[in-house]
């Protein structure tokens, strides 16, 4: 299995580095299984890609090595937008992936699913599932991203409107960008409409046949919970109220669980702080990593935009399977599931697809609730060859992914 990160990672531990700057090499003396090269850009002198060698399972003196170099031509490539105005993203391949979009063509196209989050959530929320993907459909590779004003693509040069339209099409550059073909499009709440605004938007680079999964989200009106449950927009409202740096996380915890918040959703809130680096001070400190005015103009997009024409006009060869979390903090009116349901039988004469899942014992966050159920049903959408084959590891994230 390989990972492949568009973020800069020059000077953190963990492996060895190898910075290309005028055009010379060095190489540290120890260079380990895992080793990062990096390639100037612009505004960034030590940013791209990663050199990554693993070893065969073969033993004794015939042990083979893999090497992979990924995305060194996208700095010389014109028709690939700076780093500050793309998406982050990693690219997670499966043990049989012999192919890069930047170094062989010659190669076919693997398959390639894109994983987007929700609101306030980033890409590393769906790392520890798209490498098990990765394990089981070795063949596949796995797009995660980062949405404008999230995460790592929060300093990206971002063009107003903040919508879920807006959204899509950053995603859709992006995909063309990569020389990427997606056949499944995966979208958790904010992330599902987003997934159907692409089909809506896209001739190209979707392919056909294409399924996409709308995980836990409505084409149309959003409905939030009850009294008990954790509403985004006043989570939105009151993170805008606390100070863009803070002393500990512990302190955003005790702050949500105060306002009445669950503890589940405080814990995930702060996975959004990152340590703040100061020379002038040894006391530490954390920043938020989002756009928040940004992201509350997305929410309001995501509660008034309506993608119902998309569902119950299928376009041929895209199949659409919404997924309904049992235990939902969104309520899903019966008439919701009443018009899905016609759009199943209507997509099915039309030679289109839609269809309906509700996966058992899990609330809103479906990957961390029941991950081995959701395994299960998304497990549809990806043929391939299992294997055993031993992995290889590219990436440049600074720090591990994880729900």
């Amino acid at each position: 299995m390989s990972t492949i990160s568009n973020l800069p990672a020059c000077g953190h531990g963990g492996s060895s580095s190898v910075c290309f700057k005028s055009e010379k090499l060095k190489f540290s003396s120890d260079l380990r299984t895992n080793s990062r090269v990096s390639w100037p850009f612009q505004n960034n002198p030590c940013c791209s890609s990663w050199i990554a060698q693993g070893h065969s399972r073969k033993t004794g003196k015939d042990r083979g090595v893999r090497m992979a170099l990924v995305d060194e031509r996208l700095a010389r490539t014109k028709d690939v937008a700076k780093s500050s105005e793309k998406l982050a993203y990693d690219l997670v391949q499966g043990a049989l992936v012999r192919w890069s979009s930047v170094t062989d063509r010659s190669l076919p196209d693997p398959p390639t699913a894109v994983f987007l989050h929700g609101i306030l959530g980033s890409r590393k929320n769906w790392g520890t599932f798209a490498r098990r993907l990765a394990q089981e459909f070795p063949t596949w590779q796995f797009l995660l991203v980062d949405l404008r004003c999230h995460g790592d693509s929060a300093s990206m040069t971002k063009r107003v409107p903040h919508t879920v339209a807006s959204t899509a099409l950053d995603v859709l550059k992006l995909v063309r960008q990569l020389r990427i073909t997606p056949r499944v499009l995966v979208g958790h709440s904010f992330g599902g409409k987003v997934v159907l605004s692409m089909v809506d938007q896209a001739a190209k680079p979707l392919a056909r046949p294409v399924r996409v999964w709308v995980l836990d989200a409505t084409p149309g009106k959003v409905r939030p919970g009850g009294d008990g449950d954790d509403h985004p927009a006043e989570l939105i409202s009151f993170l805008s109220r606390l100070p863009k740096e803070v002393s500990s996380k512990r302190e955003i915890i005790n702050a949500l669980l105060k306002e009445g918040f669950s503890k589940d959703v405080a814990q995930w809130v702060v996975t959004n702080l990152r340590p703040t680096i100061t020379s002038s001070s040894s006391s530490s400190s954390f920043s938020w990593v989002f756009d928040l005015k940004g992201i509350s103009e997305m929410y309001q997009s995501y509660e008034e935009t309506n993608l119902w024409k998309v569902v119950e006009d299928v376009p041929r060869g895209v199949h659409v399977n919404f997924l309904k979390a049992e235990r939902s903090l969104h309520r899903w009116a019966l008439e919701d599931l009443q018009r899905i349901h016609a759009a199943e039988e209507l997509a099915a004469e039309e030679g289109g697809g839609v269809e309906m899942h509700v996966l058992e014992d899990a609330g809103h966050w479906v990957h961390a609730d029941n991950p081995d159920g959701l395994f299960r049903i998304l497990s549809s959408s990806f043929q391939g060859v299992k294997t055993r084959e031993s992995s290889i590891t590219i990436s440049n994230s600074v720090e591990p992914l994880s729900l």
